[in-house]
């Protein structure tokens, strides 16, 4: 399961509502690379494939792939306003580490394919 909170959830749907593309929806997902291992991915889209799993979770339809769930199962999201600007924080309880920016992690179990450079 995935949770958005309301403030995060309230801003995906603004976001959503500004796309000019019909049955938009979330799409959360894993990358190999980051300073950590893995990089989150978040963004929207319009395409289901069978190797997708269908969540509706705040409101929202949330898709993540079969593959990424084991990695996302649990994930929390939350938008957070700071001063003149905002952003999304992303709390994984399956991360055993994460770099400095909370863009990348690792788990116990996987390492990833950690990048040279820094967040």
């Amino acid at each position: 399961m995935i949770n958005i909170s309301e403030t995060a959830a309230g801003q995906l749907k603004a976001m959503l509502a500004e796309q000019e593309v019909p049955d938009m929806f979330l799409r959360l997902g894993v990358t190999a690379g980051g300073c950590s291992g893995f990089s989150y991915a978040m963004g929207f889209d319009d395409t289901e494939t069978e190797q997708d799993i269908y969540m509706d979770v705040a409101g929202l339809k949330v898709v993540v792939s079969k593959d990424d769930i084991r990695y996302l199962n649990g994930l929390e999201i939350d938008f957070e306003e700071s001063g003149m600007t905002g952003g999304f924080t992303i709390n994984n309880p399956n991360a055993s580490a994460t770099c400095g920016c909370g863009s990348s992690f690792r788990t116990k179990e996987e390492a990833g394919n950690p990048a040279a450079e820094p967040c």
